[in-house]
Order: C-alpha cells, then structure tokens, then sequence
C-alpha cells in the first residue's frame, strides 16, 4: 500500500512527489516511458516557478543548466521591456533545455525517497473508501490510498474517472523548433521585423550562439501524426517570409496546436489532476509546464496533511477551488493572445492598441504579473491585500525568507515577538525577530509561499493555523 501514487513522471508529476516526500508521504510515480525524453526542447521558467524553485532550494541546480533573458515581451510576443521595479530578485526568464527540468526534479524527488518505475502504462483504476486499486498494463494490480494523474493532455486517469474535459479543439497548427541558420544575423532581424514578426505566427529568434527559436504556421505541411522535419521548416519560411534562412542543424522540432480545454474537476474522491491533465492551451506566453509546477506546490502539501490525518476536513477542496480559477485565466489569456497573432485586419488593429497602452507601466505590469503567476491572489476573504498573495523572496536577520520554506512547512513571520505557533511546531516554523523588510505585524505563511493570515492576536493566529494545518498536538 502507498499513501500516493502519481501518473506521469514530467515536471508536474515530479514535483509533486518531492513535495510530498518532504512530509514523509510513501511516493510511487508510475511513466509509461521507458526513458526520459530526449527531444532538447528550450522552455522559459517565469519568476514565480524561479521563486517556487528558490522556495525549495532548487534554484541553483537550475540556473546552471540555463540561460537568463530578459523579463518582458510575453504577452502575444508584444516587444515591450519589462516593467520598473518588480518585486522579486528572480526578475528574469530562465531558458532551460526540458529534459535537463524532468531529469532535475525526478533526481530531486527520487533523492528524498520517491520511487520512479518506468515502463509502467496505467489502463484501469477502481476507488473505495479505503483507497485507489490501479491496474497496469501487464496485469499487475497496486494499492494506494491517493491517486493523482499527472499525465498530459491526453490522461489516462482523467479519461478512466470520466472527466469532462470541454473546450475548444485545434484549429491552426504551428511549428517550433530550434536550429541554425546560414545567413548573418542582421539580415533575420531586418526580415522578421520587415514582416511584422509575431503577428503571422511567425518568428526567428535569437536561442543561443548561432541558434534561432523558430516559429512558422503549420499548414501545408506533413501529416499531423508525423515528426516535423528541417524541409518542413525551410518550407514553411519560405511561404511567409520569402526565404528560409539557410536553416540547418536542428537541436529539435514540434508542432503544436491551438486545443483549449480545461477539465471540469480536478478531483474525483480519492484520485486528483494536476498538470496538462487538467488543463491545455497553446503555448503562447510559456505558461504550462510553469502552471503545473505550481499545481503541483498547491497541491502537495495539502494532500500530504491529508494522508497524515491532519488535514482540516475542506483543506483538500482548496486545491480545485484556488487552482482551477488559475488555469481558466491562463486558458483566457492564451485565447486572448492567439487572436492577437492573426493577420485579419481587425486583430492587427487591436494589437497596436495593446502595444500602445503597454507603455503604460500599470499595463505592462498586470500583462507581466499575469504571465508570470506573480499578480496571482487567492480569496482567502476579507483583508489586506497582501492577504492570498505570495510574499516575495525578502531579506530576514536570518538571512532569506525562501532559504527557510526548504522543508516545505508553513511560517509563522513575527515581528512582535509575543506569538506562538505551540501545538503545531511539527507543521509551523516560527521566526521571531526578523528585520524590518516585512511591514505588517506578524503574518502566516503556507508552504506555498502565499500568506494565509496577518495580525498580531494569538487566539486569531490559532484559527488560522487550525483552519491550515488543523488542530494542535496536544
């Protein structure tokens, strides 16, 4: 018997079993892969799956394999500069091959005792109230008392339970891929920009030394079920911009769609979704394996409460309730964006409207907060507005905030000196004379990083943290 078992061994699905093994949660995490992907996919990290990271002490591993760019032109690929002033020192995008993510968050998960079995494909599932009877494909039948499918857009689990999952099917198809180019770099930009660049679909981006992040529609080319090829991309260049830049040498190809669709519950008594599992959009803004990341931080240490049996009876339910709002905004932004990146004359009129007020900083900064996760406020009822935010990575007398989330448990930030968090020290860290870089009070934060209570009364304290981390131990 496991206390967990999650489907799918990507960022989502990994992530999530290092944060329940952080609580001593008995993990297995089932791939029907047998080996990792090895397609060196580049996809940008924003500033809150950077914060989640540094919440985890997992920055650093990343930052080594990766590339810092700029902070800014996201949203629809509008060329604007970040906004001044943002409130994080992780204010950057960090580009970083896929396969080094998964391989990173599997090595973090399988460090603290997560087992990892590939090779294993899920084809049936049946709950009670004890628990998850999964089958696999070679007849062998698990127990786990939670089940969670993290396994893409085309989840088995979600499928097994009879999830709806509504939306919009594709309707244009684009290519992506990184390679080389045999024309100097000049004669790119003058071309792209000469064309209008994103606006038809299309880009030719800079991705490295001699490399380009290519984007061209797909239409024409080979068979959806096929791999793209490099004549594929020449040709595609070609027909939007005249030329196809000599493109040679590819680091990898894809095509994706425009499908959106977002699944009508992410919880089905003792089996979850978390991830493309429960969500899907095209990837314009870089939002979805960032959005899963951050699933998987809502969710885990909820669901580790959960097995533990301390666990508020609602806790669990806050997990569908905050993070489906979440990915029903990213899919409203994507769709808002796609239309953006038509030719039709009144979808290019629209956006150079938007690129006119994005010169407003207050424009430019909600766009920019809402890419990134950074504006993101969950209603956890009346209060100061910090209230349900995340709390930025501050300086402490002890030295970072984020350096003392490691461990995943909540925090209790006093300033006065007076309050307690006895009763729930094996759930709550309490830091008590912490510097003058958080202004309110005192305030409790969860262990994802959001605040869950400000004020300076203990026995409100104690609601709060009985509301989060249910009753004390006597």
């Amino acid at each position: 018997m496991f206390d967990v078992i999650i489907v799918g061994c990507g960022p989502t699905g990994a992530m999530l079993a290092a944060e329940l093994r952080l609580h001593d949660v008995r993990v297995l995490v089932l791939e029907k892969e047998t080996q990792p992907p090895s397609a060196v996919r580049i996809v940008g990290l924003h500033i809150r799956s950077l914060e989640v990271l540094a919440m985890r002490g997992l920055l650093d591993r990343m930052l080594a394999h990766g590339r810092r760019r700029p902070a800014g032109a996201y949203f629809a690929a509008i060329d604007k500069p970040a906004p001044t002033g943002l409130d994080s020192p992780y204010a950057y995008l960090l580009g970083i091959p896929q396969p080094v993510i998964e391989r990173l968050l599997a090595e973090h998960a399988t460090g603290l005792g997560a087992q990892v079995r590939r090779g294993r494909a899920v084809t049936g599932l049946a709950q009670d109230d004890e628990g998850v009877t999964v089958e696999l494909s070679d007849g062998e039948q698990l127990r786990t008392r939670y089940l969670v499918g993290c396994d893409g857009g085309r989840s088995t689990v979600r499928k097994l339970l009879g999830v709806g999952f509504p939306g919009e099917p594709t309707r244009n198809e684009t290519l992506m891929g990184e390679m080389e180019a045999g024309v100097p770099p000049e004669e790119i930009a003058a071309t792209v920009a000469a064309i209008g660049g994103a606006r038809h679909r299309f880009w030719v981006r800079p991705a490295g030394v001699g490399v380009y992040s290519v984007v061209v529609p797909a239409a024409g080319v080979s068979d959806r079920a096929q791999r793209p090829t490099i004549e594929d991309f020449a040709q595609q260049l070609r027909a939007v911009a005249g030329t196809d830049f000599g493109v040679h040498s590819p680091r990898w190809m894809s095509r994706f769609g425009d499908a959106t669709r977002l699944a009508e519950r992410y919880r089905v008594g003792r089996v979850l979704l978390a991830g493309d599992a429960a969500h899907i959009h095209p990837p314009i803004g870089g939002q979805g394996l960032n959005l899963g990341v951050q699933d998987a931080v809502n969710l885990g240490w909820k669901l580790a409460a959960q097995v533990r049996g301390s666990a508020p009876d609602t806790l669990l339910d806050t997990y569908q309730a905050e993070r489906r709002p979440v990915a029903a905004d990213v899919l409203d932004n994507t769709r808002a964006q796609t239309q953006l990146l038509s030719d039709e004359p009144g979808a290019r009129a629209v956006r150079r409207l938007l690129s006119e007020l994005m010169d407003f900083d207050e424009v430019n900064r909600h766009l920019l907060e809402k890419i990134t996760g950074t504006g993101l406020r969950y209603d956890l009822g009346e209060g100061p507005d910090l209230l349900g935010r995340r709390l930025p990575d501050v300086d402490v007398r002890q030295g970072n905030l984020y350096g003392l989330l490691h461990r995943g448990r909540g925090l209790l930030v006093d300033r006065t000196e007076r309050l307690t968090v006895e009763g729930w020290e094996d759930r709550v860290d309490h830091l008590a004379d912490a510097g003058a870089a958080v202004d309110v009070p005192c305030l409790l934060l969860r262990p994802d990083g959001h605040v869950a209570w400000i004020g300076d009364d203990q026995r409100n304290l104690d609601d709060h943290l009985a509301r989060w981390f249910g009753a004390p131990t006597p």
